[in-house]
């Protein structure tokens, strides 16, 4: 059973990650003051947020080219997933950017907890 819930737990990361990329690009596409603008921000946003994760933080840091681990790890990901909460919030939807943030904390205190 706990293999199960550790499972799950794994699924929740990598939906949260989803999660983000997706806010980057709700962000964006709501930011610009034009049409120009927010098709680049919309897309370039996501873009920026998705090489930040693969040079640092793929596979747990296992894939990334430039793992982080310790605190580093722990920094990247306070701002990839507060980043992706922020623009959220930006965009006009705090309480979605609170659930990713609060999904977020309970996804990591799990993943602590259970070594992930």
């Amino acid at each position: 059973m706990l293999n199960l819930a550790k499972g799950a737990n794994l699924l929740v990361m990598f939906l949260l990650e989803l999660g983000v990329l997706v806010a980057a690009g709700v962000w964006g596409f709501t930011a610009g003051s034009n049409w120009p603008m927010r098709l680049l921000l919309g897309l370039g946003a996501p873009v920026a947020f998705a090489v930040v994760w693969a040079v640092f933080g793929a596979g747990g840091g296992a894939n990334a080219p430039i793992p982080a681990t310790g605190l580093a790890r722990v920094a990247l990901e306070v701002v990839w997933f507060g980043g992706g909460a922020v623009a959220l919030v930006a965009a006009g939807r705090p309480g979605v950017g609170a659930l990713l943030a609060a999904v977020y904390l309970v996804n990591a205190a799990l993943r602590l907890l259970w070594n992930q």
